[in-house]
């Protein structure tokens, strides 16, 4: 059996810089993964099989594991199948990448148990076809994305090692929520890009990332997520600092040199009421995937 971690993601800086031509938007975002993860166990069997704990934690009706197996499976000409046993951590259709990452597992471990031969560009086509945010969790750490934000330049690890990352309790499973906050996105909103290449110039300076962050989603959020303003002033005002929006949200986060500090913060906001975790912040793993 093959086990796996599928971590989640951050985006310490988000801009959408224009539409492109194929109907996508353009953006310059900086992703962290963080140790807040999913698990993933993978075994032989006949067909492609998922099983997800806890049961109906995701939808099982177009699911990315089910299509990352199958995409791989199509690409490689395999005939087995493979039991998959899927364990939810990350909260679902929060802005932390969680379906995206357990894609991502998934061609990694399933590479391994069938034993196929796909090189690196090879995975990497494979993970663009199922989503943007799938290529950056093949090897996770931070890493400046461009183009759909699945282009990727691995970067240092910023000088912060903890997130707070909060959650409201009461929100719904939405699908459609990313396009949704797309579309309410006006040309006022694009931006060129330079607020992130200034938090990556930190991050290459060992300097503090602060107020330097950036999601271009917040000018749109609340109208977006009805959790949105009472969840963002909860959480400042605890002694978070810098409070940003998880890539379409609605989760938020705050970076943190102290865990300990970040302990006291994430159970303010569980006594809230709202979903609250610390989590390390993570450098790149291996191509064989993070190993639990």
């Amino acid at each position: 059996m093959i086990r796996l971690l599928a971590p989640a993601k951050i985006n310490l800086s988000f801009e959408v810089t224009g539409r492109r031509d194929d109907g996508f938007h353009e953006v310059r975002t900086v992703l962290q993964a963080i140790n807040l993860a999913d698990v993933l166990e993978i075994e032989e069997a006949d067909e492609i099989q998922l099983i997800v704990d806890p049961v109906g934690s995701v939808p099982m009706d177009g699911n990315l594991v089910i299509q990352a197996a199958e995409a791989l499976r199509a690409a490689t000409g395999v005939a087995t199948g493979a039991a998959i046993t899927l364990t939810k951590r990350i909260p679902v259709a929060a802005g932390l990448g969680g379906g995206s990452s357990d894609a991502a597992a998934a061609l990694l471990g399933l590479r391994r148990l069938w034993g196929v031969d796909q090189d690196k560009s090879a995975i990497y086509r494979i993970a663009t076809g199922l989503g943007s945010d799938v290529p950056f969790f093949l090897n996770g750490g931070t890493a400046l994305g461009t183009g759909r934000g699945d282009a990727l330049e691995l970067l240092p690890m910023p000088v912060e090692r903890f997130a707070v990352v909060v959650t409201p309790r009461d929100m719904t499973t939405d699908d459609v929520k990313t396009s949704r906050l797309y579309g309410l996105l006006k040309p006022q909103h694009f931006t060129d890009g330079s607020s992130t290449d200034g938090l990556v110039s930190r991050i290459e300076n060992g300097l503090s990332l602060g107020n330097a962050m950036r999601n271009t989603f917040e000018a749109v959020a609340a109208d977006a997520h009805l959790s949105y303003e009472a969840a963002r002033f909860a959480f400042a005002t605890t002694k978070a600092g810098t409070v940003l929006l998880a890539g379409a949200g609605p989760s938020l986060f705050a970076l943190l040199d102290d865990e300990s500090l970040g302990e006291l913060i994430a159970a303010t906001m569980e006594r809230a009421g709202y979903e609250s975790h610390v989590a390390q912040l993570l450098g790149p793993w291996s191509s064989n995937g993070f190993e639990a």
